[in-house]
């Protein structure tokens, strides 16, 4: 792969997932924009992990056949359209709705993305280390610079520059000279089935969905807790409070040295779930300076667990391999989607501490669940 392509796609993942995640520093000011509850406006970000955890089993099917490019210039051009019309949107309902368009068009992008790196096949490691740190470099600019610009400029702005950005990366992709198909996974339910049967994926799978169901749900709840322990705090330094989700593109290019350090994969993981569980568990605090680094932490335990969980998942099954990925990526994004709203419905009707003990608790019963099970992973453990 040319290194001009190579940056096109970064480009092209970064804007994605910036406009992923723009919305999420800003919904406490969206919510009083529209006069909608935390649960409502947290929706904003739980519909586009709803169509992503769905993404592997259907899309397959509705884009067989089509050309990488062609689905990378239709969604581009789809998304510039909707971000335009976000910046114009008046009540909660239009918003919902054009943010559930961009939910459908995201996963075509990602795909499209991911095919283009792994076509590369004497660089694919390398490829799918990039992949990773580029979605997590495109979500930690989305979240900061969103609330940097809302607070200077307005938030509709934040919408209108992201429409500008992708009129730029729709550029570019016209320059891309791949033309093969997308190479998607068409599952039957018999597959499926068959890898569940094997315990291995099930503890995997459950573990990433509980992971991401409390990342997630934290992250999506955590600018209303900084607004109610300081009501006078910027959008701007909301988004600051995101500068944590940094530490994915330093786990996720040095991993081989963590899991070293460890000596197996499993033990890293474990790890990785015992500081998940101990920074969110200091979440407690109410200091908001303190929170500010605990973010750091916590994002370090995620990554930590969320980059060998991958490299597991897909080395368990010899065959079937983009499979065994597409449903980690379906189990993960779905615990994404619940930790979106129920995070959201909890904090709003018990508050934040009671909040926090559920995620503690839950993060419990999954260590203990992959500890009782350490002994299926005879290469890992």
């Amino acid at each position: 792969m040319q290194k001009k392509e190579l940056l096109i796609v970064i480009y092209t993942i970064t804007i994605l997932l910036s406009v992923m995640y723009a919305t999420q520093p800003l919904q406490p000011l969206l919510a009083n924009e529209f006069e909608v509850s935390i649960v409502k406006a947290s929706s904003f970000t739980a519909v586009i992990m709803l169509f992503l955890a769905i993404s592997p089993i259907i899309y397959g099917y509705i884009l067989e056949s089509v050309k990488t490019k062609k689905v990378l210039i239709i969604a581009s051009v789809t998304l510039f359209i909707t971000n335009l019309a976000l910046g114009f949107a008046n009540n909660y309902e239009i918003f919902l709705i054009i943010r559930t368009i961009e939910a459908m068009v995201i996963p075509a992008i990602l795909t499209a993305c991911m095919s283009i790196l792994a076509n590369d096949k004497e660089n694919t490691k390398l490829n799918m280390s990039i992949y990773v740190a580029a979605t997590v470099f495109g979500g930690l600019v989305g979240r900061v610079f969103s609330g940097f610009i809302a607070e200077e400029f307005g938030w509709r702005v934040v919408f209108f520059s992201l429409s500008f950005a992708l009129l730029i990366g729709l550029y570019f992709i016209k320059q891309l000279s791949f033309e093969g198909d997308a190479n998607l996974v068409k599952p039957k339910i018999k597959d499926i089935t068959n890898i569940l049967k094997d315990k291995r994926f099930i503890v995997i799978y459950s573990l990433m969905f509980t992971i991401f169901f409390v990342f997630a749900g934290l992250l999506n709840i955590l600018p209303f807790r900084i607004k109610e322990l300081i009501p006078e705090t910027s959008e701007t330094q909301i988004g600051l409070l995101y500068l944590g989700y940094g530490m994915g593109i330093i786990i996720s290019l040095t991993i081989h040295k963590i899991v070293k350090f460890f000596k197996k994969e499993l033990r890293t993981v474990v790890a990785g779930v015992v500081i998940f569980i101990i920074s969110t568990s200091l979440f407690l605090s109410s200091n908001a300076l303190f929170l500010f680094s605990v973010v750091f932490l916590f994002c370090i335990g995620m990554f930590t667990v969320h980059t060998v969980s991958t490299r597991i998942a897909n080395s368990l099954k010899a065959s079937q391999k983009a499979l065994t990925s597409g449903m980690y990526l379906t189990f993960y994004y779905i615990g994404g989607a619940f930790g979106s709203i129920i995070p959201s419905i909890v904090y709003a009707k018990y508050g934040w501490d009671f909040t926090i003990y559920m995620f503690v608790f839950v993060l419990t019963l999954i260590l203990i669940f992959v500890h009782l099970n350490r002994r299926l992973f005879k290469a890992f453990n």
